[in-house]
């Protein structure tokens, strides 16, 4: 079974950063795009950011400007680094791997922000 293993969840102040990180085996980082989706209590996941392997990146709108998604392809590992924090986006973040019909999902980090 797949594991994608994620580090890096936890508390942080309005304003704060955290980076989150997951790891992937090389049969899966190669090809695969890894993204971050997020689910907040009482509500639906919904995606964060999204790379694929050339590189290419894409962020929900209330990201931009304030997340940043990017591979190391020595690590194999995707880092979520997340700046200007707001209390919205307190939930639980999971790292996937999509190819065609195929989805992964980590276990789940919770982060917080909070004062």
């Amino acid at each position: 079974q797949v594991q994608l293993v994620e580090s890096g969840g936890g508390l942080v102040q309005p304003g704060g950063s955290l980076r989150l990180s997951c790891a992937a085996p090389e049969s899966i980082f190669s090809r695969y795009a890894m993204g971050w989706y997020r689910q907040a209590p009482g509500k639906e996941r919904e995606h964060v950011a999204g790379i694929a392997p050339s590189g290419f990146t894409n962020y929900a709108e209330y990201v931009k400007g304030r997340f940043n998604i990017s591979r190391d392809n020595v690590k194999k590992t995707v880092y979520l680094q997340m700046n200007r924090m707001k209390p919205e986006d307190t939930a639980v973040y999971y790292c996937n791997a999509g190819f065609q019909t195929d989805r992964i999902w980590g276990q789940g980090l919770q982060v917080t922000v909070s004062s």
